[in-house]
């Protein structure tokens, strides 16, 4: 099986990018780059950001740190559902 690119292209910082995704995924990326230029329109309100590149660096920093922080609910999520697994179980064994 080989997976076939689709060139897309999308607006970034006000210039306009080609890019390669995979075949299907045309619409994340494009979902991808707006919620980014979203984050940089934020960033740039902001009046500690002056240039584009602070602000795509803060937006990036801002969707990393709130991936992480997903990465972490999700993990102590698993945990909680493996130790409610095992209770249920170890009672069930009991039973």
């Amino acid at each position: 099986m080989t997976d076939k690119a689709s060139q897309v292209a999308v607006t970034l910082l006000g210039k306009s990018h080609q890019f390669s995704c995979s075949e299907g995924q045309e619409q994340a990326l494009v979902d991808a780059v707006t919620l980014l230029n979203e984050r940089v329109d934020e960033m740039k309100r902001r009046d500690t950001v002056r240039t584009d590149q602070n602000a795509l660096l803060m937006a990036a920093l801002h969707l990393c740190h709130e991936y992480q922080a997903l990465l972490h609910e999700q993990q102590s999520a698993q945990q909680s559902s493996q130790q409610l697994v095992a209770r249920l179980s170890a009672h069930l064994k009991d039973k």
